[in-house]
C-alpha cells in the first residue's frame, strides 16, 4: 500500500492551499457580487467587482458596445445583461454574464423601435419591455432561450415622453409612465404570447406637470413608488395587484431644504429589506433618503446626502449594506455603506468610470 509521508509533493501543496487561494493563485477568484454602468459618452460599460471583504469596487473589464448606451437591465436569472443604445441605429445588445467572474460576452444584437429611455424583462426573462421618452412609444421584443433578444414584436403609442417600463412581480399587469402627460398607464400583459392590451381604467393621472419618470413596487407588491421629474415629488400608491389599480396615499419631495432652482430628479430605488427609499435629484446633486413605514407604505423625511455631480443612476446591493451612485457630469462612481440603524449613507470609495455614466445595476452572481 502507498503512503504519502509529510514531506510529499502532494502534501506540500495541500498545506500550501490557503496561503495560494489568498494571493489568488490556485486558480481563477470568483467574484460574488457585480456592479454594471453604463458610460454613454464613452459608449462602454463598466464591470465592476464589489468587494464585501474590504468594502471596496475594483475595475474587472470595460465593454466597449459602440453606442450611447443608456438603460440596462438584467435577466430575472442573472445570466444576461441587456443594454439600450440610445444612438442611431436604435438597438439592444445582449451579453451573457460569465457564472465565475461576472465578465460580459456578447450575445447580439437587435433593433429598438426608437431612443429607449428604460429597458426591462418580464418576469419570466422571455419578454424585453421598452419605453421611448422622443418616441413616445412603449415596445416589447422576444427574448430567445440563448438569452439573445430578437425582433420587435409590439408596438404601442402612448401619451408623450415615455419614460419607465416595469412587470408586477404576478406578471399579469405592466405598467410605464407618461412625464409629459403625468400619467401611469396600465396594461394587462399575456406571458404566453407576449402581448400587451389595455386595462380599465387605462391610466392613473399623476399631479400635473410632475413629469412622472421612474417607479417602484416594494417586495410585497402593497405599495407603488413614483419619482416626479420636473418637481422632484415622491407619490405613494396602494396597489391592488388583483384589479390593478392604484390609490394615492401619500405625496412628498425629494428636495432637500431651501433648494433653488429647477427641480431634476431622476432615479429611486428601495432598500433590499424594504425599510428605506432612495431619490436622486441633479440640480442638487443629492440623494434623499426616506424611512418606510411597514404598516402603511408611508414615508418619513431623514435627509439628504451630497453625492456625484448630476446623479442620474445608483442602486443598492442585493445584500442592503450598500449603495453606488453615478455622476453623468463629474464621470465617478461613490460607494457608499449603509447605516442599517437609521438608512445614513456613508461615502467609502470614489471611483473614476468611463464618460457621462448613468445607470447602475448590482447583482449576485448565481
Amino acid at each position: 500500500m502507498t503512503s504519502h509521508s509529510a514531506f510529499s509533493p502532494r502534501w506540500l501543496w495541500l498545506m500550501r492551499l490557503p496561503a495560494l487561494l489568498a494571493l489568488g493563485l490556485a486558480g481563477p477568484a470568483l467574484a460574488g457580487t457585480l456592479v454594471y454602468v453604463s458610460n454613454a459618452d464613452s459608449q462602454d460599460i463598466s464591470v465592476l467587482e464589489l468587494d464585501r471583504g474590504s468594502s471596496t469596487l475594483k475595475p474587472l473589464e470595460t465593454q466597449a458596445v459602440g453606442g450611447a448606451v443608456m438603460p440596462l437591465a438584467v435577466s430575472p436569472d442573472k445570466r444576461f445583461l441587456y443594454a439600450a443604445l440610445r444612438s442611431q441605429p436604435f438597438r439592444v445588445v445582449s451579453f451573457g454574464i460569465d457564472a465565475g467572474s461576472g465578465r460580459l460576452k456578447k450575445l447580439g444584437e437587435a433593433p429598438l423601435a426608437d431612443s429607449m429611455a428604460n429597458i426591462d424583462t418580464d418576469a419570466s426573462g422571455r419578454w424585453l419591455f421598452a419605453a421611448s421618452y422622443p418616441g413616445h412609444k412603449i415596445s416589447v421584443n422576444a427574448i430567445d432561450k440563448e438569452g439573445k433578444v430578437g425582433a420587435i414584436g409590439q408596438l404601442i403609442p402612448t401619451a408623450p415622453n415615455a419614460h419607465a417600463i416595469h412587470a408586477d412581480a404576478a406578471n399579469r399587469f405592466v405598467l410605464a409612465t407618461s412625464l409629459g402627460g403625468d400619467n401611469l398607464s396600465v396594461w394587462r400583459f399575456d406571458a404566453s404570447s407576449g402581448q400587451l392590451t389595455a386595462h380599465s381604467p387605462a391610466l392613473v393621472q399623476t399631479p400635473a406637470k410632475s413629469g412622472s419618470r421612474h417607479f417602484v413596487w416594494d417586495k410585497a407588491q402593497k405599495y407603488l413608488y413614483l419619482l416626479g421629474e420636473l418637481d422632484a415629488s415622491l407619490q405613494v400608491y396602494a396597489w391592488d395587484g388583483a384589479t390593478g389599480t392604484l390609490r394615492p396615499l401619500q405625496s412628498t419631495t425629494a428636495l432637500p431644504p431651501g433648494f433653488a432652482g429647477k427641480p431634476w430628479a431622476a432615479d429611486l430605488h428601495l432598500s433590499p429589506d424594504g425599510r428605506y427609499l432612495y431619490a436622486s435629484e441633479r440640480t442638487s446633486s443629492t440623494l434623499s433618503r426616506f424611512r418606510v413605514d411597514p404598516a402603511t407604505g408611508l414615508l418619513q423625511p431623514l435627509g439628504q446626502t451630497e453625492t456625484e455631480k448630476t446623479p442620474r443612476g445608483f442602486a443598492i446591493d442585493p445584500s442592503g449594506r450598500y449603495l453606488v451612485a453615478v455622476g453623468q457630469e463629474s464621470h465617478s462612481a461613490t460607494l457608499y455603506a449603509i447605516d442599517p440603524a437609521n438608512g445614513a449613507l456613508n461615502a467609502l470609495q470614489r471611483l473614476p468610470l468611463g464618460k457621462n455614466p448613468n445607470w447602475v445595476e448590482i447583482i449576485d452572481l448565481p
